[in-house]
């Protein structure tokens, strides 16, 4: 039989598509690659490009109470992520909304095959430093394009399980923006939101500017190299709240023995005032020898950085 007249069904008994979108270009698969307290993510696959697609879902039944709250906030998320244009954030593809059977709303993004980097990094303990700060660039590059953006964006929720990594190529990008602020010439915002583990002392007085998201990315800086969450040894929030607001350090920073790393972990949770911008850090001697060609070389030698 030729091959130019063989026909793949569109349906596969292995790997069904369980939904398709109202076009009929992307099926959903069963597999959930993660989810949390407002949505669900299920590999899905564009058909025209037969690229694999992250499918997001969330069943506005489950907010009743104040589902036009939760609407609100997905329509900001979408409509910010359709004017981002950058090669360090997810990218948004489509978004629908259904209302037969259970109401729900759905929205296609890119997918990084490998998952968020607090998963890859856990899964990859033996890493070197060179690696880490190649991942940490990238972020920052992120950051730089929301905080220069006109106007200017806070993600105000940057943490490791909100930064995606494609681990064949090493490519880093910032996703889960349904919390970003949008903020006028003074860069101010007010309202609380975060995760508590990574929210800087001025985010809880809820009177803040976009580096807030410097703060949080020390934190991940910090996990990345000593593999663990800050403020692990904390059992509650309140507890968490007291040490951020007190200046007390996470005890993870005691694992952290590289004089380099440490000092700019430091640097990042310094005061509002002193706390340098995304731009200011990606000039900062941490990441002398880290080229932007070199951002995705897999050449590394295996030394972990907190030795």
């Amino acid at each position: 039989m030729e091959l130019d007249k063989l026909v793949i069904p569109q349906f596969r008994d292995s790997e069904p598509f369980v939904e398709l979108d109202p076009t009929g270009r992307y099926g959903r698969y069963n597999d959930l690659l993660g989810s949390g307290a407002m949505k669900k993510v299920y590999l899905g696959f564009d058909t025209e490009t037969g690229l694999e697609v992250a499918w997001n879902q969330v069943e506005l039944e489950r907010f009743s109470d104040n589902k036009e709250e939760i609407m609100d906030g997905l329509l900001s998320e979408v409509r910010l992520l359709r004017n981002l244009k950058n090669e360090k954030l997810i990218h948004l593809y489509d978004q629908w909304t259904k209302k037969k059977d259970n109401y729900t709303f759905n929205f296609i993004t890119e997918h990084c095959t490998s998952g968020n980097l607090r998963q890859y990094r856990q899964k990859h303990p033996r890493v070197s430093l060179m690696a880490i700060k190649r991942w940490c660039k990238q972020i920052l590059k992120g950051l730089e394009y929301l905080h220069t953006h006109e106007p200017c964006i806070i993600h105000r929720d940057l943490n490791c399980s909100n930064v995606f990594i494609n681990g064949n190529s090493g490519q880093v990008k910032i996703g889960d923006l349904g919390t970003a602020a949008i903020v006028g010439k003074n860069h101010v915002a007010h309202s609380m939101l975060g995760t508590p583990e990574f929210m800087a002392p001025e985010l809880y007085e809820e009177d803040y500017t976009e580096i807030v998201d410097i703060y949080s990315f020390g934190l991940c800086v910090l996990e990345l190299v000593t593999l663990e969450i800050p403020y692990s040894e904390c059992d509650t929030v309140v507890q968490i709240y007291k040490k951020v607001t007190s200046g007390v350090r996470p005890q993870a920073m005691n694992k952290v023995k590289n004089p380099q790393v440490k000092a700019f972990i430091e640097k990042c949770l310094g005061q509002p005032r002193n706390r340098p911008s995304a731009s200011d850090l990606l000039k900062d001697p941490f990441f002398h020898g880290i080229n932007d060609d070199d951002e995705n070389n897999n050449n590394n030698n295996n030394i972990p950085c907190f030795r």
